[in-house]
């Protein structure tokens, strides 16, 4: 996967550096420090930089549902506390100067949460909360990925919610992915916070895209650069959620471009350094080709220069 990145070009520049996803097979986080140096001297040999980190707080990862019993919920702020001592070590080696650490509820599906919506946000919030105290202790902030498949956060308002709930903005905030908010405005799990309906026109998108950034952006800390073809996506045991396509799918319904510069509004004053494409659900033959990593270099080239970061 580093070799593939480094191989990308598209117009003479090249990719920055990359995000990490703390679990086996890629990365295990409980590595010691030694093996942990190696790796990130091995990114830096590439030219490349370290950016935000994905926490394992999965059941059967490191972690656990966020609005389980107390077991399940020491479960996930270990995974938090595991992905903080990473980012720690790769800030103090210089290979890691932005980002995020990247969370959501770890409870999949809806069903639970819709039995008793009030105490599931709060005991959801009260994770959240103690998780961004751990990730205040490491110098470090949290941004919970709004996806559908989340409970929780598998709607716009939802989101807003336990965003609110949380109240520690300095320390917690929304990871914006463009394929997965555009399933919130079709309310996906959550029909009655749609905001579009399934003929809409240019106009209409637009006007509901803009009333739905305007209520999440003031959270965001981080985003991802994506297309989505209004399916959903399953596979294995993450089903139900924001289907990721190239950026020149003839399907796609984003333009990313101007999509992405209605979140990075002003950026800097939320500490947002960097930008990143979320390169899963992608199958292998799709990423293994050089033509899909070039296709997603040149669209973020371009959201950058619109956004001024050239």
């Amino acid at each position: 996967m580093l070799d593939l990145t480094c191989a990308a070009e598209a117009g003479g520049q090249k990719f920055d550096g990359v995000d990490l996803f703390l679990y086996s097979p890629h990365i295990d986080p409980s590595s010691g420090d030694y093996e942990l140096r190696l790796l990130a001297e091995s990114i830096q040999r590439r030219g490349l930089e370290i950016g935000s980190l994905v926490a394992p707080v999965w059941p059967g990862t490191m972690g656990d549902s966020a609005m389980g019993d107390a077991e399940a919920r020491a479960k996930f702020l270990s995974a938090v506390e595991s992905a903080c001592r990473v980012a720690r070590l790769f800030d103090d080696c210089g290979a890691r100067k932005s980002g995020v650490i990247r969370i959501d509820s770890a409870e999949f599906g809806v069903n639970k949460w819709k039995s008793d919506p009030l105490s599931g946000t709060k005991l959801i919030a009260e994770t959240f909360r103690e998780a961004a105290r751990i990730a205040a202790d490491a110098g470090q902030r949290l941004a919970a990925e709004g996806e559908i498949c989340w409970a929780g956060m598998h709607s716009w308002r939802d989101m807003l919610d336990l965003l609110e709930e949380v109240d520690m903005p300095q320390t917690l905030g929304f990871q914006a992915d463009l394929a997965h908010t555009y399933l919130y405005l079709l309310g996906y799990n959550a029909p009655e916070h749609a905001m579009l309906g399934a003929d809409y026109c240019e106009e209409e998108f637009y006007l509901a895209y803009q009333l739905m950034v305007d209520r999440l952006r003031p959270w965001t800390i981080d985003l991802h650069i994506a297309q989505n073809d209004g399916e959903v996506f399953g596979a294995g045991s993450h089903d139900r959620t924001g289907k990721h396509c190239l950026p020149s799918d003839p399907n796609g319904k984003l333009d990313i471009v101007r999509c992405a510069s209605y979140w990075l509004e002003g950026a800097a004053s939320r500490g947002v350094q960097h930008i990143c494409w979320d390169g899963c659900m992608f199958p292998n033959s799709v990423l293994d080709s050089p033509d899909t990593w070039n296709s997603v270099l040149e669209v973020m080239i371009k959201v950058r220069d619109l956004h001024g970061w050239n």
